[in-house]
């Protein structure tokens, strides 16, 4: 009988430890350390299960590698092929996360029914057979060619692999997979850094892409340890509001790819539609002589699209005012308001506000500062914004209008959506020669913006 013994796993990265201590001695973090119980002979059991391959790795020089481009995987999901980078690279394992209910299953099973020519195993440890049946009902595709396995043990997963051999592999999820090596309960740090591991190794080895689906902790992050995010090869999120019918496929991690990549989609009945301009799906149509909105052209990775900001401006109720925002950085209104006061001499020292990213998106742009100070004092003086102007820009703490990226994309997405007039930053136009029919209005400081926007 396997002799037991106790240790002590990082939470945050997985350093282990035969004691308990305040601060891990690997990523430096405080009360991170978790008790589990693990058996001495674990990396010896079942070893059989886990091989692959008869070929030994050996060391090579750089100079006789091939480092030719990767041949991808087309995943007929143009959104999820721009996240990836331009598709599923074989051999790589990719990490799927996001919140409960949010539609990861739905995303992947939709995805890997569309394969027709792929065989594919749909490995899952949360729903029955009959329930991702009535899923795949409901989406409304059929393939011969996806199977699917109900079953939580790491060991049985990699016998059904090996008579099946799949050319994709998914597990749903890899928290809830589990060795029978351990002692430890399925979804701990150990069960996480063992299933996981051995994913990698049959990945790597066999050149079979793996796509896991993991959960999140309450404040976001994919649970289990930090060492999970760094052994996979891609990290990407799933994010959205339930109450609004948007989600998000935005990359935290690509070792094939860029990170600033985004895929939007559109939740209904039949499953997750793919969303190829959003502008038009963001845009209000009906906000004519209405205070309080700012139409801005921003950029996600290389992707323009307008959004809309809204603004409410009113007087504090109860002597304290209220910063609140959905979609952007609380922290970044509090500074775009202090540049208001400071520099073009609004006061809303006593004033509420409050600030929504239409769609329920969360935007990280810079350039959509100045629609969202323009929002603000639109909604202040009870001035409504031309329904015909878009704006772009970086406001700074001295109040200028600094230079934003990619300008020629956001000044083609806004007449592309007819548009007429944008007001850009000063000297944002250099390389810029194509005709454009849309109005081009450059402003240096957020009063030359103002004076254009309310004279």
């Amino acid at each position: 009988m396997a002799k037991l013994k106790s240790a002590y796993f990082c939470s945050n990265c997985g350093y282990e430890s035969p004691k308990w201590m305040g601060r891990c001695l690997a990523c430096g973090e405080w009360s991170t350390f978790v008790e589990e119980l693990v058996r001495k002979d674990a990396a010896s059991k079942k070893e059989d299960t886990r091989s692959f391959t008869d070929i030994k790795s050996k060391p090579l020089p750089l100079k006789d590698i091939n480092a030719g481009e990767e041949q991808r995987i087309d995943m007929v999901n143009e959104e999820l092929n721009r996240v990836l980078g331009g598709g599923l690279v074989p051999a790589s394992v990719v990490l799927l996360g996001g919140e409960p209910g949010i539609g990861k299953s739905t995303l992947v099973l939709q995805t890997i029914l569309k394969l027709k020519d792929i065989n594919t195993l749909y490995v899952s440890g949360e729903e029955s057979a009959r329930q991702l049946k009535l899923r795949a009902d409901r989406i409304g595709i059929e393939n011969d060619n996806c199977l699917l396995l109900c079953e939580t043990n790491i060991d049985e997963i990699f016998k059904s692999v090996k008579e099946v051999s799949p050319q994709l592999l998914i597990v749903d999820s890899i928290q809830t997979v589990y060795s029978e090596a351990l002692e430890s309960s399925p979804g701990t740090i150990s069960q996480v850094r063992e299933c996981a591991s051995s994913l990698l190794k049959y990945a790597k080895q066999s050149g079979t892409p793996v796509l896991l689906i993991g959960h999140i902790t309450k404040d976001g992050s994919i649970a289990g340890p930090k060492i999970l995010e760094h052994i996979v090869d891609a990290v990407i999120q799933f994010e959205g509001d339930q109450h609004y019918m948007y989600r998000i496929l935005r990359s935290i991690k690509n070792r094939y790819g860029s990170t600033a990549e985004i895929g939007i989609y559109e939740m209904n009945q039949s499953g997750l539609r793919e969303v190829s301009n959003p502008s038009e799906l963001l845009l209000t149509r009906n906000r004519e002589g209405l205070s309080g909105i700012g139409i801005s052209a921003a950029i996600e990775g290389i992707r323009p699209f307008l959004i809309e900001t809204q603004s409410l401006v009113s007087s504090a109720a109860y002597g304290t005012p209220q910063r609140s925002t959905t979609g952007f950085d609380v922290r970044r209104m509090n500074m775009l308001l202090a540049v208001l006061e400071k520099r073009a001499g609004f006061k809303l020292a006593q004033k509420d506000v409050f600030l929504n990213i239409a769609g329920g998106l969360k935007v990280n742009d810079p350039g959509m500062d100045l629609s969202v100070i323009s929002a603000v004092l639109s909604s202040s003086l009870d001035i409504a914004i031309d329904n015909d102007t878009c704006l772009c820009g970086e406001v700074g703490l001295s109040g200028e209008i600094r230079p934003v990226n990619r300008i020629e994309q956001r000044i083609q997405e806004a007449e592309k959506l007819g548009f007429s007039r944008i007001l850009i930053p000063a000297n944002n136009l250099k390389g810029f020669n194509k005709k454009v029919s849309i109005e081009i209005k450059q402003v240096s400081k957020v009063s030359d913006a103002f004076r254009m926007l309310f004279s």
